[in-house]
């Protein structure tokens, strides 16, 4: 059988992507591994481009149980800083994947869960020992779904959800939590059921020398004097492969590559989301015309895409993560934000400011 498109990766990124070219009338096979609900910790913050995005694209309406966020409060050397970060939400992974896979399944996209799917030649996509034509595919697979080579000294990610009961009243809803050390940050974030989302960067060494994940988050809350929730060691902590990568390629013959899969920088307060969707919006116009006909003016065509939706901000959280890594860097932009918060005004609006809606998105 052969669509028009196959993407492999059913995360934002893919589920947003799929949902756009179906509503182009294109056939669009939506493939994950996982079965969804699937537990994913990282991602449950959205700024307010984010949001921007899903709302130009009709998509609103799925962030309806999310948290209003209001501000991010960051801890460094025992000090924190308070900087309004208004427009972003936080929902869980379990409701905003669903959601997202819903809407692309409205606009006629087909979902297969627990397939791994893996591309070939061009034309074809291989989906555990089968095979289906693909005129275009899209490689939304998440940080190791591309030939993306980490960067060296790239941290790793980690991330646990502390149930609502056991999440101490320190970590307030609408708050993003920002605890920094010398080996790294981890996020606190409550999520709409009252669950306290916990994700975390870390340096490799870092980790080791704490003992594992668990004991190097309640390292770093412990350096800011933050509340550590009642056996945060002990949960079911998941890592990730390095997170800062960076690809060969953002596309070949009939494949392009978007979310994740497309270069990664470590976050900041929800960019990792924006990204997501950001990428998703622009594909979707160049990959309609290479499933009319290909060309490869259209691999050209999405480079230049990327950088304009995505590139550009990722450079700002690469500065942003290299100040992170200075402790004294770190102690010292807190200090200057505590007494002139209004400093933090161009990079939030940066951050809020949605990616341009891609030119012949359907209304």
């Amino acid at each position: 059988m052969t669509y028009d498109a196959v993407v492999i990766g059913a995360g934002p990124a893919g589920a947003v992507a799929a949902r756009e070219l179906a509503r182009r009338g294109g056939s669009v096979l939506l493939v994950d591994k996982a079965h969804f609900p699937r537990p994913k910790v990282c991602g449950c913050c959205l700024n307010g481009s984010a949001v921007g995005t899903l709302r130009r694209l009709g998509l609103g309406d799925v962030l309806g149980r999310g948290v209003p966020l209001r501000n991010v409060r960051i801890g460094a050397d025992r000090r924190a800083a308070v900087v309004n970060l208004p427009g972003g939400v936080a929902l869980s992974r379990e409701v905003l994947d669903v959601a997202l896979i819903r809407e692309a399944e409205r606009a006629g996209a087909r979902l297969s869960e627990g397939v791994t799917a893996k591309p070939g030649a061009a034309g074809e996509v291989y989906l555990g020992a089968e095979s289906v034509g693909a005129k275009v595919t899209i490689v939304a697979s998440g940080l190791t779904g591309s030939d993306a080579r980490p960067e060296p000294g790239a941290r790793v990610g980690a991330g646990v959800v502390v149930p609502a009961e056991a999440a101490p009243a320190f970590f307030t809803p609408g708050t993003i939590f920002m605890a920094t050390g010398s080996g790294g940050y981890v996020g606190l974030v409550r999520v709409e059921d009252g669950r306290l989302d916990v994700a975390a960067a870390f340096d490799v060494s870092f980790v080791k020398s704490q003992g594992g994940l668990g004991p190097a988050a309640a390292a770093v809350l412990g350096s800011v004097g933050w509340p550590v929730p009642p056996g945060l060691v002990e949960l079911p902590w998941k890592g990730t492969p390095a997170l800062t990568r960076r690809p060969e390629r953002l596309a070949g013959e009939r494949w392009f590559a978007i979310g994740d899969a497309a270069g990664y920088v470590e976050p900041f307060t929800g960019e990792g989301m924006a990204w997501a969707v950001a990428s998703a919006a622009a594909v979707a116009p160049i990959a309609a015309r290479g499933v009319q006909q290909w060309s490869p003016s259209l691999v050209r065509e999405w480079e230049a895409a990327h950088r304009r939706a995505v590139g550009r901000r990722q450079h700002t959280c690469r500065i942003v993560s290299r100040v992170l890594r200075s402790p004294a860097l770190t102690t010292a932009a807190v200090r200057v934000l505590r007494a002139f918060p209004f400093l933090s005004r161009p990079v939030v609006s940066g951050l809020n400011r949605p990616a341009p809606c891609p030119h012949g998105t359907p209304a």
